[in-house]
């Protein structure tokens, strides 16, 4: 089929959209491409080990640290969970700067008994 039939046909000229889509193609999947591969590696990764709870107001909690960059210190939050789910302990632990890969063991106080913890959040002491 020609342009002329086209035209003549539908009453107006095929729309040029191709190289358009083409270019959003290319220029979506290179930013998808990118952010996949940036976040895929954060500047800090934490993972719970183990946690047990030696009194009614305190709660011991283990985990390991990986850092990117080993000569930046990190800041990690812990919390500690009632049975209900509500939070009863909070604190930001400061790991210094040395190893890349490091375990860590510490002792949150609560307001009431805790019967799990976890790692909130970890970043670098930049961020």
């Amino acid at each position: 089929m020609s342009e002329l039939d086209f035209s003549d046909r539908y009453g107006r000229k095929p729309t040029r959209w191709k190289p358009l889509a083409i270019a959003l193609l290319v220029i979506g999947g290179a930013w998808l491409i990118w952010a996949g591969v940036y976040h895929s590696r954060p500047a800090v990764r934490s993972a719970l080990i183990s946690f047990s709870i030696p009194s009614d107001r305190a709660i011991s909690f283990r985990y390991t640290i990986d850092r990117r960059n080993p000569r930046e210190s990190a800041i990690c939050t812990l919390v500690a969970h009632d049975l209900d789910k509500n939070v009863v302990g909070e604190i930001e632990d400061l790991i210094p700067a040395g190893a890349a890969h490091s375990e860590r063991t510490t002792l949150i106080p609560t307001r009431t008994q805790a019967v799990s913890a976890g790692i909130s959040r970890c970043r670098t002491s930049s961020q």
